[in-house]
């Protein structure tokens, strides 16, 4: 069932379970998503990435994500991930999105704030939420590469600032994970100056100043442990999108290989949709969301 994303993502989760956020571009990615949320029992938001929609077309991949959170038997929310254009996220409320996030975090720490009440503004009078960065994640996100370790990590006090002065309602922190798979050599030796890859202390520090639910982005990178120890620390929701992409990938290329003679783009890729299925079955259970989606 396609619900608003405040029904799943609330104070009441906040150190007991967290909601995966998964990425999706195509008909096979949001399948898989929902199928395992079904099999999982699990709540979920399914989030779109200003790439995607210009790889599918707006109408066409929000279609298929309502269309398949409708039928699905456990709660899907529909969320836009990082985004910095106005224009756009009013386009995408207008089209049903319960939540939207506005990244103005490349930006001076004051047309941050200018830029996400503007958003809040416009989007809480039509009842939908809002998500803001404050800090800057290592990697590759769509529009913007984050190459420079300096200044990157979130601080707790600067964060509650700006969720106060925005009435944002998630905040996506920068604590120490990354954007997609840390190939490029620069940032490998950024991350391995850091002490920890996720700085619990950190966290932990932010999460007493803040009250909102807290976002953890690039959450694909980050070990079970730490996963475990942020959802105790106070993230409400992690998001994951290149571990599902990975478990395609591999799955694809492994039966493209074995039965090189098969045509059928559906025998092609319904292995590797299933493969994404249980990969994001596997992050549902790491986040202890499984059976937390009944009726």
């Amino acid at each position: 069932m396609l619900v608003h994303i405040g029904r799943i993502v609330n104070k009441k989760i906040i150190g007991k379970y967290a909601i995966p956020a998964f990425n999706t571009q195509d008909l096979e990615t949001t399948q898989g998503i929902v199928r395992a949320a079904e099999k999982q029992k699990a709540p979920v938001i399914i989030q779109t990435s200003v790439g995607a929609l210009e790889y599918a077309g707006i109408e066409e991949l929000v279609g298929i994500i309502k269309t398949e959170a409708r039928r699905a038997k456990v709660p899907v929310a529909l969320h836009q991930d990082h985004c910095h254009d106005f224009s756009l996220i009013k386009k995408l409320i207008n089209l049903g999105y319960s939540s939207v996030m506005i990244d103005a975090s490349h930006l001076p720490y004051r047309e941050n704030i200018r830029l996400t009440r503007t958003v809040v503004s416009y989007a809480h009078k039509r009842g939908v939420w809002v998500q803001a960065e404050i800090g800057r994640i290592l990697g590759n996100e769509d529009w913007q590469k984050v190459r420079s370790g300096k200044d990157l990590m979130t601080e707790p006090a600067q964060a509650a600032e700006f969720a106060a002065e925005t009435q944002v309602d998630t905040l996506a922190v920068a604590v120490g994970s990354v954007h997609g798979i840390p190939v490029n050599p620069k940032i490998k030796r950024i991350l391995r100056t850091l002490k920890e890859h996720i700085d619990l202390p950190r966290l932990k520090a932010i999460k007493k100043k803040v009250k909102i639910p807290l976002v953890l982005h690039g959450a694909s990178g980050v070990t079970d442990t730490e996963i475990k120890a942020a959802i105790k620390a106070g993230v409400a929701v992690f998001n994951i999108d290149t571990d599902l992409r990975v478990a395609f990938n591999t799955a694809l290329r492994q039966n493209l290989k074995k039965h090189p003679q098969i045509y059928d783009p559906r025998k092609i890729l319904t292995p590797a949709t299933l493969a994404l299925q249980m990969m994001a079955e596997k992050k549902i259970k790491l986040l202890k969301a499984n059976n937390k989606g009944r009726k």
